[in-house]
């Protein structure tokens, strides 16, 4: 697989108003040791349950002979904000340490640590470094982040942490390219990125804090579902293109966003047998192709219906329209029910 996205633990220092979950915030007292347990004692289970190797085919790419170069994957690491002092040495620093042991002799893996970036220090640095982290991805650097408001401190905090980064020797990939062949594999990389209007994620997802408050500019035109962290390609799991999202608990998605009811659960089967069981169904092969307005066909939902069912009135009473809005409410009207009439039916 190219990609997996595991979210590790809820625990979060900000509530921002602009994130997609709302188990996104800080906790604290018996809540925080619950979730921060629930982490610890889940990651060496779901980490046990991901592929045997971290590689992927990629047909844009291939070899002279015609054959599919395989590639290294890689496996993103987040919260929440994973580098909390109450996350960061009980749940982050062993699950490292776990899929480093995993991949080590099985074609390797790329591991990135994603942080909104204001908890790293030098120490930090060090530790995930020594602990085998390829790439440090700072995901905070927007006007939603409490104290980045104004683009000056957007531009102090970048530059403080690039100073940071280069003295442990890292380079800078600004996604343009691939990075120099003779860094790729043996220097650490970072990278910068927030939801500003020009990025992917500038229109901001309609799900959490972000819907109640409004601030979702996306549309109908705006199909997350048909790129980068949607579920485009997720299906396809041997070949280019394809990631899964992963919550604390283990639950498997095919988006970042993540569907109401997810695929399966990595504390009971392995991811790979969770996605070829649902390799050929129709709701998730258009997930997978990045139509979701076609995924509720088979179930008697036309386009025009899924099309409809994407509105919903916003606290204001504005009408709000997206593609996820559907998705949304085809897991709930159908799957969801379908998933309820199974449990009621099973024998006692």
């Amino acid at each position: 697989m190219e990609s997996i996205y595991y979210v590790m633990c809820w625990q979060c220092h900000r509530r921002c108003a602009h994130c997609y979950e709302d188990r996104f915030r800080p906790y604290y007292g018996k809540e925080l040791e619950r979730v921060v347990v629930e982490a610890r004692e889940a990651s060496p289970t779901i980490i046990a349950n991901l592929p045997e190797r971290m590689t992927f085919l990629d047909p844009a790419d291939p070899d002279p002979d015609g054959t599919f170069r395989e590639k290294r994957g890689r496996i993103i690491l987040a919260g929440g904000e994973i580098l909390h002092k109450a996350v960061r040495e009980p749940v982050l620093y062993p699950a490292l340490e776990l899929i480093y042991r995993k991949y080590r002799d099985a074609g390797g893996v790329d591991i990135i640590v994603q942080t909104t970036g204001d908890l790293l220090d030098d120490r930090i640095v060090a530790e995930l470094l020594e602990r085998h982290t390829d790439k440090i991805s700072v995901s905070g650097l927007d006007a939603f982040h409490e104290g980045l408001e104004r683009e000056e401190s957007r531009t102090a905090l970048r530059e403080k942490l690039t100073r940071m980064f280069e003295s442990h020797d890292m380079i800078l990939d600004d996604g343009s390219g691939p990075l120099p062949v003779e860094a790729s594999r043996s220097t650490a990389a970072f990278s910068f990125f927030g939801a500003t209007p020009d990025s992917w994620i500038g229109a901001l997802w309609p799900r959490g804090r972000a819907q109640e408050n409004e601030l979702s500019t996306a549309t109908l035109d705006d199909n997350f579902c048909n790129r980068w962290s949607g579920g485009l390609n997720f299906l396809q799991y041997r070949l280019a293109g394809s990631e899964v999202s992963i919550d604390p608990e283990g639950n498997v998605y095919p988006c970042c966003i993540k569907t109401r009811k997810a695929l399966g659960r990595l504390q009971e089967e392995p991811l790979d047998r969770i996605l070829d069981r649902l390799t050929g169904d129709p709701v998730y092969e258009a997930i997978s192709m990045g139509h979701p307005e076609r995924m509720g066909i088979v179930h008697g939902w036309t386009v025009e219906k899924f099309l409809e069912k994407s509105t919903i009135t916003l606290p204001s009473g504005r009408r709000y329209r997206n593609l996820c809005v559907g998705c949304d409410a085809f897991h709930d009207e159908v799957l969801m029910e379908q998933r309820e009439l199974v449990t009621i039916q099973q024998p006692v």
